[in-house]
């Protein structure tokens, strides 16, 4: 990564901790995205779930053709601030929210047949395209909380559930997470051994998201050469919806050295907080990437990166250092775009960081500033 990127947003951040977008390298990754499109003729849309930052859904909106959403609000934010097409996708749709969702999206899917059963007319009455969630059956992962076709999921109707094609315009899939073309090929391939006889019937197929496609390695060429051979076979429009790929890389989040304590080794305490701030940390589990650091004992100075939570267990890791740090001094998280800021949260009464903008010319804009009232307003 361009160090002189994270330089610039350490200098820049006025008020830590704060989630610092970077124009440029989201800019990257779209450009990347159109490509395929442009190849293949398929349409890409941006999962709001991993990445819902609308300031700068005017610039991604020039590259995709759209939004996914995970139901009625993120549909909302992207018929409001995203020019293009608004799919959503829900396990189980609220009675009181379909109307709205109606009016608001362009396409909508189902995860049963009696969800089906039980909205599909609606939607076809005011002329919305019509989907179909199923589950192939296909484990391409080993971590079960993010396989969707995990035994036992609630996500997808399998085949032997589908008797007859029923009045849809396609299907929808999603089985991957931060996954290659490699586990797109062999998912595609159990897609058309289970769902085949329905493909031709299809308008469109969505290939859901999961797909890493800007990350460094990843084999484009494979990936266009799998969507030109199923649109050809089966005269349908591909769909990919992944979250990860616009953002990825894309941001930081920067934060401060409050204080160091010793139990064993030097432990920093920041202002930033893995429980609050980057959950993942703590979920997937997941280590972070971290400016001008190496594995524990890769470097001369190792020391535990902590929050000023009361949770034990606030903890992000272990990272070593070539100098010293001290009290006052700055860390630079990296690939803090996605899952952050769609994730956070406000435990312990943390503030939740700033949200600010890395121009491609290397100033920083800040956009959003929280305060005691956004605590206090998530309450009652």
């Amino acid at each position: 990564m361009d160090g002189l990127r994270q330089l610039q947003a350490m200098a820049g951040v006025t008020h830590t901790p704060a989630y610092v977008v970077d124009e440029k390298k989201l800019i990257e990754n779209c450009e990347i995205l159109k490509s395929v499109q442009e190849h293949t003729g398929c349409k890409i849309l941006l999962a709001q779930k991993a990445f819902s930052m609308f300031r700068v859904y005017p610039i991604i909106s020039q590259y995709l053709a759209g939004t996914t959403a995970s139901g009625l609000f993120e549909a909302k934010l992207g018929r409001e601030e995203f020019a293009g097409e608004v799919h959503v996708f829900e396990p189980a749709y609220k009675n009181e929210d379909m109307p709205e969702i109606i009016e608001t999206a362009d396409y909508i899917y189902f995860n049963s047949l009696r969800q089906l059963e039980k909205f599909g007319s609606l939607c076809r009455k005011a002329g919305k395209n019509i989907g179909l969630r199923v589950n192939p059956e296909c484990s391409t992962q080993d971590t079960a909380i993010y396989d969707p076709c995990a035994i036992g999921s609630r996500l997808g109707v399998r085949a032997e559930d589908l008797k007859t094609f029923p009045d849809i315009d396609g299907i929808h899939f999603h089985t991957l997470c931060e996954q290659g073309a490699d586990a797109l090929e062999i998912t595609l391939k159990a897609v058309e051994e289970k769902f085949g006889k329905y493909l031709h019937l299809c308008k469109w197929v969505n290939f859901g998201g999961g797909h890493h496609i800007t990350k460094d390695g990843y084999d484009i060429p494979l990936l266009e050469k799998l969507i030109i051979d199923f649109q050809q076979k089966y005269h349908v429009q591909v769909y990919l919806e992944p979250g990860e790929a616009i953002a990825l890389n894309a941001g930081y989040l920067v934060t401060e050295i409050m204080d160091i304590v010793h139990n064993g080794m030097d432990i920093l305490i920041l202002d930033a907080s893995a429980a609050c701030h980057m959950p993942d940390v703590l979920e997937m589990p997941y280590r972070p990437p971290l400016f001008e650091s190496g594995m524990p004992d890769e470097k001369q100075y190792t020391y535990r990166l902590s929050s000023c939570t009361c949770l034990a267990g606030d903890v992000v890791g272990d990272y070593s250092f070539d100098n010293p740090l001290h009290i006052g001094d700055r860390l630079c998280f990296e690939d803090m775009a996605i899952y952050s800021m769609v994730k956070n949260n406000t435990f312990n009464g943390m503030p939740l960081p700033d949200i600010g903008i890395l121009h491609s010319d290397g100033s920083y804009e800040v956009i959003k500033h929280f305060d005691y009232s956004d605590f206090k307003e998530r309450l009652s």
